[in-house]
């Protein structure tokens, strides 16, 4: 086949036009950081890259749920270690005002006391985090005791708050209220503060035991907390690594080698350098010069 001028000018642009975009390409992972900036530059690394990211955005969920589970279980946790301290300090007023040698001011005095306490039990159970009652199962809405003492609906029967943790598996972030402060809890208080404005002394004893019922209903529930907490510790932390390998997965999937890409670069300017000098001579050749 022959050989032409045109045909030498032609397949040397074509050549100069591939190093161009050669050098671009490597002058854009330079400037971006990432292998591709387009789903067509490489369409294997584009499609990995889209499945890498949704493991880290679905890992990423689930740990924003464990983090709301945690703050549920650290503001009861905390709730319940309050309302211990408040059940222990009626035990000792009980155990106190028991002992037959007290006055009917004492007794009165006591009852204050006890009043105050009721209060502050009723409300830890209408305790709101993030503007929700945490004692009322999912109906955060509402609060688990009116301004009258009195259970609102719905407080006996109360659903658990489950929360999604990872992929088909759900954890209850809520301590079931009805346990704890559920049945006779606040109407034995009353009727212990009754007994002691009317100096009824004989009958104190009984709610000695009545409160350690409360103070081991109290116990049980957070030492279910306890364990509950102890798994979601572990489920945190395996999110976390997760959350990482998928970033390492993404990373040396998407980011370029800036030492290949530097050599890459600095390779493909050297060829382009002489693909533009055998041009030259090549383009160079006229009749002028044959005729000189």
């Amino acid at each position: 086949m022959r050989i032409t001028q045109g045909m030498m000018t032609n397949n040397m642009l074509n050549n100069l036009t591939k190093s161009f975009n050669s050098m671009n390409k490597y002058m854009d992972q330079l400037n971006t950081g990432m292998k591709i900036t387009k789903p067509s530059d490489d369409p294997f690394i584009a499609i990995k890259g889209l499945g890498y990211r949704s493991q880290l955005v679905q890992a990423e969920q689930y740990s924003s749920n464990a983090a709301e589970v945690h703050q549920w279980m650290d503001n009861s946790d905390g709730a319940l270690d309050h309302a211990t301290q408040g059940l222990q300090r009626l035990k000792e007023l009980a155990t106190l005002a028991s002992n037959g040698t007290n006055s009917k001011d004492e007794l009165e005095n006591i009852a204050k006391e006890v009043d105050q306490i009721k209060e502050d039990l009723m409300s830890i159970a209408n305790l709101k985090v993030n503007d929700k009652y945490i004692f009322n199962g999912t109906n955060t809405t509402v609060p688990p005791f009116g301004s009258d003492g009195q259970p609102s609906a719905g407080f006996a029967d109360q659903k658990p708050v489950k929360v999604p943790i990872s992929p088909g598996v759900e954890l209850t972030a809520n301590v079931n209220g009805q346990t704890v402060f559920g049945g006779d809890f606040f109407a034995n208080i009353d009727n212990f503060s009754q007994a002691l404005k009317s100096s009824d002394s004989a009958n104190i004893d009984q709610y000695i035991s009545k409160i350690d019922t409360n103070i081991e209903s109290v116990v049980n529930a957070r030492a279910d907390l306890g364990a509950r907490m102890n798994r979601l510790d572990l489920v945190e932390n395996r999110l976390s690594q997760q959350e990482l390998t998928a970033k390492d997965i993404m990373s040396k999937n998407e980011n370029v080698d800036y030492e290949k890409a530097i050599t890459d670069l600095l390779t493909q300017e050297t060829m382009h350098r002489a693909a533009l000098s055998a041009g030259a001579r090549i383009m160079q050749p006229s009749l002028v010069d044959f005729l000189r």
